[in-house]
Formats: C-alpha cells, sequence, structure tokens
C-alpha cells in the first residue's frame, strides 16, 4: 500500500548493557567499547557499564530496521574482541555495585553528587523513539495528549524483571527505578512552548536539576533535537520489537497532531496515567493492562488490539498497517521478553542462563524486512 507524501520521521537511541562474557555480570568497561565504535553513531551513558546507539532519522520503518540491526551488528564485533558482550535489555540479573562507575564526564560527576545513591542506580537500559515534528507548539501539545498510551507501549517492551540479583516480580522493574527521578512520569499539560520552557527554567533555577535535558517525561519535546521523544520503554532484545513500538508511536504523533490542529479537546489524568504505569510495570504481556479508552482493565492482548486498530488511518497512512498489524501478532504470540527470561531460569536455574538468552536474542540477525503475513 502506498504510504503518506510526507511521513513524519523516526529514529532511535538503543542502550546496550555491556557484560563480560566469561561472568555474565556487567562490567565498567564501556570506554574501551566506544574506542572501537564510531562516535558519531556510539556514545557514552551515565554508567560506565552502558553505551548508546544512535540511528539515523527514517520514514520506512524498514529502513529503520536494516540500520538497528547494522548498529548492533558492529557494537557486537567490537564487543567480542574485547571478551565482552552487548545485551538489549532493561535490566541484566548479575550486578557487582561495587564493581560499576559513572562515567568520567562533569555532567554525571554533578548528578551523582546531586543524587547519590539515585545516581549509582542506574543500572538500567532503555529505548527512546524520536518522532519528528519542527514545531516546538505541536510537540508540547503532543506530548501532554500522548501520556495515556505510553503504558501500553511500556508493556510490549517489557525486559526487566530481575533487579540486583532478585526476581523483582514485576515484567518491568526498570520504570520504577526511573520514576524516582523528581522529573519522571507523565508530561503535564502546558499552554505554550515557552510556559514549559519556563517551567524548566524554574527548575533549573530551583537547584532540582542543572539542565533541560534532565526532563525525564515519559514523553517529552526532544531536549536536543525537533522531536517528540518516547523514554518510558526498556530497551527491547529483539529488534522486531522497537520496529513495533516505533510504527505504533508514529501513528499515535500523527492522530494527535491531526487533533491538536482540529482544535479537539483532551483529557489527560495524571494520576490514573501513573496507575496504568505501574499495571504495564507489573503486567507486561501476560495478564491485565488499563485500557485508555475508558480505564478499565482488559487482557494486554485486546488492548494492544484495541490501540492498533484505532490507528489503522493512521498506520494505513504511512504505509505501515501491514508491518505493523504482523509484527503486533508475533509481539503477543511470542510473549514479553520477561516472561522469556523468567522460563529459562525456571528450566536451567540460574542467572547466568537469563544473560545468554539475551545475549543471543541481541544478536540476532534475522530481520529481513516484513515478517510471515505481512503483505
Amino acid at each position: 500500500m502506498a504510504g503518506q507524501a510526507n511521513p513524519i520521521t523516526v529514529g532511535v537511541e538503543e542502550e546496550f548493557h555491556v557484560v563480560d562474557v566469561q561472568t555474565r555480570h556487567l562490567v565498567p568497561r564501556s570506554g574501551l567499547l566506544l574506542e572501537q565504535l564510531p562516535q558519531d553513531r556510539f556514545s557514552p551513558e551515565l554508567q560506565r557499564s552502558v553505551v548508546e546507539a544512535n540511528s539515523s532519522p527514517f520514514t520506512r520503518l524498514e529502513d529503520l530496521a536494516g540500520e538497528l540491526t547494522d548498529l548492533r551488528r558492529m557494537a557486537i564485533r567490537a564487543a567480542d574482541g574485547l571478551g565482552l558482550g552487548i545485551v538489549a535489555a532493561g535490566s541484566v540479573p548479575l550486578v557487582d555495585l561495587e564493581a560499576l562507575k559513572i562515567s568520567p564526564d562533569p555532567r554525571y560527576e554533578q548528578m551523582l553528587d546531586d543524587y547519590q545513591a539515585l545516581t549509582r542506580e542506574q543500572l538500567i537500559c532503555g529505548t527512546q523513539v524520536h518522532a519528528g515534528i519542527g514545531d516546538r507548539e505541536l510537540a508540547v501539545a503532543v506530548a501532554h495528549r500522548l501520556a495515556p498510551w505510553a503504558p501500553v507501549l511500556l508493556a510490549l517492551s517489557t525486559s526487566s524483571p530481575y533487579w540486583l540479583g532478585q526476581d523483582t516480580g514485576y515484567a518491568a522493574y526498570r520504570p520504577l527505578v526511573w520514576q524516582r527521578w523528581p522529573t519522571a512520569g507523565p508530561m503535564p499539560e502546558y499552554a505554550s512552548a515557552a510556559e514549559y520552557d519556563e517551567a524548566i527554567a524554574e527548575l533549573i533555577r530551583s537547584g532540582t536539576i542543572t539542565d533541560p535535558g534532565m526532563i525525564y517525561f515519559d514523553i517529552r519535546p526532544s531536549a536536543h533535537v525537533p522531536t517528540v521523544e518516547l523514554r518510558i520503554c526498556d530497551s527491547c532484545p529483539l529488534v522486531s520489537d522497537i520496529v513495533l513500538i516505533a510504527g505504533l508511536f508514529r501513528a499515535l504523533v500523527a492522530r494527535e497532531l491531526e487533533a491538536v490542529r482540529e482544535g479537539r479537546p483532551h483529557d489527560v489524568q495524571p494520576e490514573l496515567v501513573r496507575a496504568a504505569t505501574w499495571r504495564a510495570a507489573r503486567s507486561g504481556l501476560e495478564d491485565e493492562l488499563v485500557d485508555p479508552d475508558g480505564g478499565d482493565p482488559r487482557p494486554a492482548a485486546e488492548v494492544i488490539g484495541r490501540m492498533v486498530d484505532g490507528l489503522r488511518p493512521q498506520l494505513e497512512s504511512a504505509g505501515d498497517w501491514e508491518l505493523v498489524t504482523a509484527l503486533t501478532r508475533e509481539a503477543l504470540a511470542r510473549g514479553s521478553s520477561s516472561a522469556r527470561q523468567r522460563k529459562v531460569f525456571a528450566r536451567d536455574g540460574g542467572a547466568a542462563d537469563v544473560v545468554d538468552l539475551l545475549l543471543a536474542e541481541t544478536q540476532r540477525e534475522d530481520w529481513a524486512g516484513a515478517p510471515a503475513g505481512a503483505a
């Protein structure tokens, strides 16, 4: 099906844990790894056990998938030569807090001084999806209106059931770690971009944060590029899940852009969004989610199916309908990464086996365009 003339571009920032392939523990060796990688595509993060890959913006989801696969391949090859492994997941089960360090950057060192244990415990990785919106006024309006849908996208990414060696009982414990930041959670409503910028300036003046990059809303206008940025999702072991989330996020952005331009009202209740986020983190794909349309608890597959069906006009306009529906079917049939990790742990009885599963899934290079069932 032909897509729209100028679909919204999408790009991805993908964070990876760095592990020792012998011990399967997180290790603070990202600096060595980054020396082997192109600086325009890979960068350090807060923890020295994390590296970030940055894709280009694309209009075709298939092109995004191809680049994400290429970036992973580069990182994995570099890691192989250093006795390291690359894991795309919200968390990994084998961690030695005493061995880990903050990256040597003045900004990160200030964060450690200011936030202490909160900074040291950010042993988590996320997938950030950017959808291009050049108009900052629209970006501010759309980021707020999208808040009720962020928990559903989180559910599709859940991959952090283990925290510091323990099973948390959650499908995604990373959001609970992340939401302790003072600026995390659903984005409030602002009347204009100027009002939003003034709120950021007030937070900086208060000493609570040091720069605009520390606005950690689940969905926000990006601090450095002209996009709306989805920040709530765990890192995803499988590229196909990232592509699915990117396609759905783009469609949600397109729908809300149209609504803003038409002046349609929209009521976002932050307390309900927070409750739905907790439910998604607890349940993943294996139990109920809060349906953004009406607020009722429904099976995850039903909530996600209703969301996809409701986005059909936007998905068809972008040329994404067949691919996204096929990826949705696959994701629901496969279940969450968290469920797969627990299955391996129960079968083989060790956290090292979970890390091996995540290493293997991160290394998969079987993306070859539309999956079976896509037209």
